[in-house]
């Protein structure tokens, strides 16, 4: 039994922790892959206040978890699978190895990478297929390889290849990109990288590991053969939210909530990117992760 059950490790699971951990709350973090979430794999955040000259991602939600561990949060590799008695006094989560009962739950799952959802692309996971620049760019070295999207992350990991990669290629189905205006004309004018507009991946192919891909043209419907040894997709953001089998009210997938950062559920709390809103930045998060575990204790009080 436990007072306080947080569903992710991220900046504002970690924070939620550290806030209900120092309330003398008995507090459990459960993460399903890699302490810290999404921020953890992010080779260098330059706006999170304090760092005048920035900071890994990986260094900073190491101090995350060392903070709220200080405070007796415990945090345990485990994937949870479903939450019973949501609407109860005391709620249960079935994960993959067992079942907690809580008082108290917060939700900061995040959010995981948009998919193709084209032919090749499961098959050739981890064989040329990636989410994530800053975890598998370095297998890539002195190779061709290509980024899908038309936001900031396709942008920034486009950059970053291109310090990596022999060549890099963006593809984007429009002309206009939604990207930073600095980081955008970064790369236009980079000499590595080459813009593959008004396409889109129909195939990835290959042998034992990826070889090229398949793209349509959505001006003429000509298709061309693009011949890269790596595919980073970031095309967006969906919330990891399927274990709740619609219970809580949301938007779009992601959790609806009140300024207190409370789900339509009393004692059921949610917090940083898995929430419906605007923004998703780390700073951001842990806000709403203080928030969170502020009102869990005051849920906890009353």
């Amino acid at each position: 039994m436990y007072d306080v059950v947080i569903i992710g490790s991220g900046p504002a699971g970690l924070t939620a922790a550290i806030y209900t951990s120092r309330a003398k709350f008995k507090t459990l973090v459960l993460e399903s892959s890699v302490f810290g979430g999404n921020a953890a794999l992010i080779d260098h955040i330059d706006n999170y206040p304090g760092f005048p000259f920035g900071v890994s991602g990986a260094d900073l939600m190491e101090s995350f978890r060392l903070q709220a561990e200080r405070f007796g949060a415990e945090l345990r590799m485990e994937d949870v699978i479903g939450l019973k008695n949501a609407s109860g006094a005391i709620k249960t989560l079935v994960t993959n190895m067992q079942e907690y009962q809580a008082k108290s739950v917060i939700i900061a799952m995040g959010a995981k990478r948009r998919e193709l959802e084209v032919d090749g692309e499961k098959e050739y996971l981890g064989r040329g297929v990636s989410y994530c620049a800053t975890c598998d760019g370095a297998f890539f070295q002195g190779t061709s390889v290509a980024v899908v999207g038309g936001g900031d992350s396709a942008v920034k990991e486009a950059l970053y290849l291109a310090g990596i990669a022999s060549k890099v290629y963006l593809i984007h189905r429009r002309e206009g990109f939604r990207a930073n205006q600095t980081a955008l004309e970064k790369m236009m004018n980079h000499e590595k990288i080459e813009l593959k507009l008004n396409r889109v991946v129909k195939r990835v192919e290959g042998d034992a590991l990826m070889k090229s891909l398949l793209l349509k043209n959505l001006k003429n419907g000509e298709e061309e053969r693009l011949e890269v040894e790596g595919l980073f997709v970031s095309i967006g953001l969906v919330a990891g939210t399927e274990l709740l089998g619609g219970m809580l009210e949301s938007r779009e997938g992601y959790i609806v909530t009140d300024d207190n950062m409370m789900s339509s559920i009393p004692g059921i709390f949610a917090a940083g990117d898995v929430r419906a809103k605007k923004e998703r930045q780390v700073a951001t998060a842990v806000g709403e992760g203080a928030l969170a575990g502020i009102a869990a204790s005051e849920y906890l009080q009353e």
